[in-house]
């Protein structure tokens, strides 16, 4: 049985059912991601002792009476509360393309989140999962004296200077966000970030003053002007802390700010008892200048996987068709932007001429 869950207490209520979730599978964090015209689901199944949820924003189709869903940005995908040893992953899958179906839902996209498993094992079969990278993360059960020296060694010497010159210290004033969100935005200016990457100034607010999950937001200080150099938002839930946001004064960048605060936090982070510090992968999930300054930290990589899933492939194509304006093969469908009807102009051209395939789509 399906029943779909949007109210908040019930949302909360069935999360803390569950041993492993994220701040990611959140009702908040839903609240805070939804853009106008999407709606935050919970799909909660259940067949005897088996239970499985399933976190979705629900997108109307532009110019038509469809809709698809997506999961929000980060590590969602399923979470199982229990799966029961007669349970029967294609009962569950039929169950699901019926719901999908009923509610005119005609593509599906979710990003599995690469500590939880049941994702895949549950999903496998229907529709697609593709792995588009890796991401890393830092073992925060050593001792910290064992987790330094795991540190790339050019990295400790950068650590050293740092230490000498800058202070780190966890944010908590209006003074504080502020700084961070102006460091933050003209980070993705910088780097010219998608828009999507730019949030209002309410959804930092919410973000570190949620009830459902556990924010810090850690600052920098140069010691000798006093100015606040670089900072970033750690969000913790359960045993894992997830590196959220960052952003640092370009005219410090030689000082590496950032890499004294990811230090930093893996000491307050052990000191609270959690297990693991995830910093995630590079821009789109290549291991580019980003991946490789995270893998400066620590050698312990998770491969990140997508679920990409057409259910009705007529609509799909046809929709597909009249945004692409090309005629398109049923095997093509899976290429390149997904869902293709939402691709941007660049994708487009991109897509016709067979040769990208975009890891982050909204």
């Amino acid at each position: 049985m399906i029943k779909v869950i949007n109210d908040i207490e019930e949302w909360k209520t069935l999360l803390t059912t569950i041993e492993h979730y994220d701040f990611y599978h959140t009702y908040d964090y839903h609240q805070l991601s939804k853009n106008a015209n999407e709606h935050p689901i919970l799909i909660h199944y259940t067949d005897g002792h088996t239970s499985l949820v399933l976190p979705f924003l629900l997108r109307d189709i532009e110019d038509s009476d469809y809709k698809d869903a997506t999961s929000v940005y980060g590590y969602a995908g399923l979470l199982a509360l229990n799966i029961d040893k007669d349970f029967n992953p294609e009962q569950f899958q039929n169950e699901l393309t019926t719901f999908f179906n009923e509610n005119k839902i005609i593509a599906v996209f979710s990003r599995f989140h690469p500590f939880i498993k049941e994702s895949e094992s549950v999903l496998n079969g229907l529709g697609d999962i593709v792995s588009l990278g890796k991401v890393v993360f830092i073992d925060l059960n050593k001792p910290l004296k064992d987790l330094r020296t795991t540190y790339n060694r050019r990295l400790r010497t950068y650590l050293n200077k740092s230490r000498r010159l800058c202070t780190v210290f966890e944010g908590h004033t209006e003074t504080h966000i502020d700084t961070f969100i102006k460091l933050y935005l003209e980070n993705m200016t910088r780097i010219g970030a998608d828009e999507s990457y730019h949030f209002s100034r309410d959804y930092y607010y919410r973000l570190l003053t949620s009830n459902d999950f556990d924010s810090k937001l850690m600052l920098c200080k140069h010691n000798e002007t006093q100015e606040i150099i670089a900072g970033a938002i750690f969000i913790k839930t359960g045993s894992i802390v997830q590196y959220h946001l960052s952003g640092l004064n370009e005219a410090y960048f030689k000082l590496q700010p950032i890499k004294l605060i990811i230090d930093e936090m893996c000491i307050v982070s052990s000191n609270e008892g959690s297990k693991y510090l995830n910093l995630g992968g590079g821009k789109g999930s290549q291991e580019d200048s980003l991946y490789r300054f995270k893998r400066k930290f620590s050698k312990n990589v998770k491969i990140f996987k997508v679920w990409k899933y057409i259910v009705n492939k007529d609509i799909y194509k046809t929709l597909a068709e009249n945004h692409l304006k090309t005629q398109l093969e049923y095997s093509e469908l899976n290429n390149g932007y997904f869902p293709a009807y939402r691709a941007p102009i660049k994708s487009i051209i991109s897509f016709l001429s067979a040769i990208e395939l975009i890891t982050l789509p909204f």
